[in-house]
């Protein structure tokens, strides 16, 4: 860019991120959007002709490739094609979308369900159709960028809380003014921490506050719950969120993401949120392949099992060797390395031991909070976890992470 142009704050920022990107790759440590030309069986890939273990998977209960679903989506393809032909609203609704509502409604013991285009859409509409100016929202420190996103959108009054703090989040709520409607927002596992949100108390604030509560479960179905139906089975509660969101990216290998919860809420999002009534619907072999994954984590149990043995192993073995795992209770396992420049060196060192981690650095994280963002799926069997154990306790010696 021209000198001239650099004055402008909006090219400043561009060529600030463009050296920072060109500094990384100069010295090696660029690891973003690697190019994976090959799943090999849910715990291993191919990058750039290497296969190695993968350690950086939302996959978390290996279904990505399963035989079941891909059969779903390519008989779908078969019969509807490969897209829509437009918003469910205007140019009609298959019956396959209303297919996966009713089957995402029955898994998450709810009245009724609404399918959007993806995850962070889903939050960013959600939020923002059901809050408005005059409305307050409460909102966990570490929430999601998307959830942060539709608060933000909405024009409520927004606050955040303390992260994972019921005691601060009760000073918020004393907050809100009188006849104030307020939603409290939250997710159910904490995707850079690995955490799981104090549901119990939270609840119990919201029925004494009289507040709409909204959950994000894209990380805790399929992982957390006896049947891995989430947060709720996980605490032995019935129904106590009003708005279940969730996706379809993670454990459920398609794309898109969801809302359960009344008829009415329901009934209201499809026919206020921006997202849903001018985007285009989920393509066909999307929904059939996300259909078809409910039904798989209620048929095969024992994936559930599998993932909770391998997360026991990866976090106690990680710990014992004396690595910062934070507060992590689920397989997303944060490996704690302090600066930015010490996250990209044991991701570099992982990496040439075949070893597929990605670092999370500043500003995604605090600086000085800079981490290997490291997850294990029922995919993996425990000699693998133990290898790639070896590997990290080696690299974190050398590297003085240790």
């Amino acid at each position: 860019m021209e000198l001239d142009a650099a004055r402008d704050a909006v090219a400043r920022r561009i060529m600030v991120m463009n050296e920072r990107v060109n500094a990384l790759k100069a010295r090696g440590l660029y690891f973003y959007n690697q190019p994976i030309t090959e799943l090999r069986g849910g715990a291993r890939v191919l990058v750039n002709g290497r296969e190695m273990g993968m350690y950086a998977s939302y996959s978390y209960l290996g279904l990505v490739g399963h035989p079941r679903i891909n059969k779903a989506a390519q008989e779908a393809v078969e019969k509807y094609g490969t897209g829509t032909h437009g918003v469910r609203s205007l140019a009609g609704s298959l019956k396959l979308h209303e297919e996966l509502e009713e089957t995402i409604a029955e898994f998450k013991h709810a009245e009724a369900a609404i399918t959007y285009t993806s995850g962070y859409v889903t939050n960013l509409t959600v939020v923002s159709t059901l809050m408005g100016r005059g409305d307050w929202v409460l909102s966990d420190k570490l929430n999601h960028a998307s959830i942060v996103d539709g608060c933000l959108m909405s024009g409520a009054v927004f606050r955040r809380f303390k992260h994972n703090d019921m005691d601060d989040l009760e000073r918020r709520l004393q907050q809100v003014p009188s006849g104030a409607a307020k939603l409290v927002v939250a997710d159910a596992v904490f995707s850079m921490d690995g955490d799981i949100i104090d549901l119990p108390r939270m609840a119990e604030l919201c029925r004494k506050y009289d507040a709409w509560l909204m959950i994000d479960e894209a990380h805790s179905v399929g992982v957390l719950g006896k049947t891995g139906r989430g947060i709720e089975e996980h605490f032995g509660l019935e129904d106590v969120i009003d708005i279940k969101m969730g996706t379809l990216s993670k454990t459920i290998p398609s794309v898109g993401g969801y809302v359960a919860g009344k008829k009415e809420i329901i009934t209201y999002l499809r026919h206020a949120s921006r997202a849903y009534i001018f985007s285009a619907a989920l393509p066909p072999a999307q929904a059939a392949a996300a259909k078809e994954a409910f039904k798989i984590i209620l048929e095969e149990p024992w994936r559930i099992e599998k993932l909770r043995a391998n997360t026991e192993i990866f976090i106690n073995g990680l710990k014992s060797a004396g690595f910062d795992t934070m507060l992590t209770e689920t397989a997303i396992v944060p490996v704690l390395c302090g600066s930015d420049e010490r996250a990209f060196a044991l991701t570099a060192a992982c990496q040439r031991s075949d070893i597929f981690v990605l670092p999370v650095v500043s500003p995604a994280v605090p600086e000085g909070l800079a981490r290997l963002r490291a997850t294990v799926t029922a995919a993996h069997e425990p000699d693998e976890i133990e290898h790639a154990i070896d590997v990290m306790v080696k690299a974190g010696k050398e590297i003085g992470i240790i």
